[in-house]
């Protein structure tokens, strides 16, 4: 992979930065996002995010390599505070870590988010918990996708800032909104693979002799959930 040959996955979040965005891509590596929408002529301006010295490095070289430095800049910095006022970031793509970690890199820069417009995120796990903090923070869903690349499977969230509040349940917070309006073959592959892994959970917990009857609750409510989504005829 590089910037003139991106990841499906990759692929798929760059479909969703918007046209002339002032772009900041943060956990960069490489910078190869920012510079093929450079490249593309789709942006005019990015900013390559990261908080180690390797990665960074290597994204100084690629931005070198392709004589993109008046207008990718490579920052080492944690998180958002790869943002600063002048560059007006529109657009912030967070993509390739940890639900949690995402959720933790958005709530440690909120101040950075005040003129952004659309946050562009593909975590790698715990979508629940980035859905709740960008229901808690004012964020909407506007866009879901679930894609598989190189046998794995990865959910991308578009959401924007909303002036009014936003409340999803625990049915849209653990499988999207979006997603549950439009489930395939993919979404139901997911789905039977986590209930899968939770049966054999509880299976476990059972055998044992202590038990956490409250972890055990918490794993048979996700297991009812995902049963009365997906079920065996895709929840009829």
């Amino acid at each position: 992979m590089d910037e003139r040959h991106l990841s499906k996955r990759l692929q798929a979040v760059a479909d969703l930065v918007p046209d002339n965005a002032r772009l900041a891509d943060i956990g960069s590596d490489h910078a190869y996002l920012p510079a093929a929408l450079l490249l593309a002529d789709k942006i005019k301006y990015a900013v390559a995010g990261e908080v180690a010295k390797g990665p960074f490095e290597n994204e100084k070289a690629e931005i070198n390599k392709l004589q993109m430095q008046d207008c990718l800049i490579p920052r080492l910095a944690d998180g958002l505070d790869a943002i600063e006022n002048d560059d007006h970031i529109d657009t912030v793509v967070i993509a390739g870590m940890g639900g949690s970690l995402i959720e933790e890199i958005l709530d440690r820069g909120q101040d950075k988010l005040a003129g952004v417009k659309h946050l562009i995120l593909q975590p790698n796990i715990g979508e629940y918990r980035l859905r709740k903090w960008l229901m808690e923070h004012h964020f909407q869903i506007m866009h879901e996708e679930l894609l598989a690349d190189e046998g794995h499977r990865y959910e991308i969230i578009l959401a924007e800032p909303s002036i009014c509040p936003v409340r999803y349940n625990q049915r849209e917070l653990l499988f999207g909104p979006l997603l549950l309006e439009h489930q395939g073959p993919l979404f139901d592959a997911k789905w039977q693979s986590e209930a899968g892994r939770l049966e054999q959970a509880l299976t476990q917990m059972a055998k044992a002799q202590s038990q956490d009857t409250q972890r055990k609750e918490q794993l048979q409510a996700k297991l009812n959930l995902i049963k009365g989504v997906i079920g065996n005829d895709h929840g009829e």
